[in-house]
């Protein structure tokens, strides 16, 4: 004996196979999509394409396959442009070690004051997040003129106390101390707001079922702020980690990656900086092209391994 669906399941079913397509929904993206295209895909898929060239804007004539020898050249050991990337890899790492930890650590214990039922507490949430709408140039040239070897608020200051006053934008490590602070003074303010958000979002009862067993003010820090605050971590240390290897303003304003190293680069140039001066001071776009896309790709995987180590576990 045959079953049949029901009238009205027989009939959705129909009204589903009759369905028309509709354009409605794409429109709404249509503007981002544009945008998405032109400004990123576009740049995106040129970039590779230019990577396998010898590429002069000013001498299209002169442009010429090289297939994949600016790939070769960067992975070629004590080659010059071995060296230098690889140098500023290098830097960029250590940037990123130095700052994120600050970046993420100072942010939060910022939002917890200010979360906190004390007064004046908007002022300080403003203070705290004020730098953050300050530019770049601003910022750098902020911490310039305080880190300035002669003249510099920092060494009046010292010298004025009897300290010893150092060279701090031309020598290391201070060279790259000043770039950490002058970064982490500027963004920590936006990861702070986040944080804030996030915290604001933990509902109060969790707290209080802590208090009933017993949970002291480290223990309800661990196991309920903490955890609840685990995809926003996640969030906030990606982006991080993003934003540093786009170190690229402060060194070329404040140490203009000084100072120099034996082997091609400098101590403070970030692999940023070393596209920008590989691409349009010398310029190499084909080489600038593909250490584009190895940084890319590098900062590709560090997110998949960050999402991967602290995701939910189900």
């Amino acid at each position: 004996m045959a079953v049949t669906a029901p009238p009205a399941i027989a009939s959705v079913k129909t009204q589903r196979k009759g369905k028309k397509f509709s354009v409605v929904p794409y429109l709404f993206i249509l503007p981002h999509l544009i945008f998405f295209a032109v400004f990123i895909g576009y740049p995106f898929f040129n970039g590779i394409y230019i990577s396998f060239l010898n590429f002069d804007f000013l001498r299209p004539e002169a442009t010429k396959f090289v297939g994949l020898q600016n790939y070769i050249d960067i992975f070629t050991p004590n080659s010059v442009k071995f060296n230098e990337f690889w140098n500023a890899m290098r830097v960029t790492l250590q940037f990123v070690v130095w700052s994120v930890p600050f970046l993420v650590v100072i942010p939060l214990v910022l939002a917890i004051m200010v979360n906190a039922k004390i007064p004046g507490r908007s002022f300080f949430r403003s203070v705290y997040f004020a730098p953050w709408v300050l530019s770049c140039a601003v910022i750098s040239l902020i911490w310039w003129w305080i880190f300035q070897s002669q003249g510099g608020l920092l060494n009046y200051y010292l010298a004025e106390l009897n300290l010893p006053t150092p060279r701090w934008l031309s020598t290391m490590p201070y060279a790259m101390t000043s770039i950490v602070i002058a970064t982490v003074w500027w963004t920590m303010g936006f990861n702070m707001i986040i944080f804030l958000a996030a915290l604001q979002d933990i509902p109060e009862y969790y707290y209080e079922a802590a208090e009933i067993d017993g949970a002291g003010t480290w223990q309800k820090f661990w196991y309920v702020t903490l955890p609840s605050l685990r995809a926003v971590m996640v969030f906030i240390i990606t982006n991080t980690i993003i934003a540093s290897f786009n170190l690229l303003g402060q060194p070329m304003m404040m140490t203009r990656g000084a100072p120099a190293m034996p082997g091609g680069g400098g101590a403070t140039e970030p692999v940023m900086l070393r596209i920008f001066t590989e691409g349009f001071t010398r310029p190499f776009q084909g080489s600038a092209a593909a250490m584009s896309i190895i940084t890319a790709s590098i900062m590709v995987a560090f997110s998949y391994l960050n999402f991967r180590v602290f995701r939910r576990k189900d």
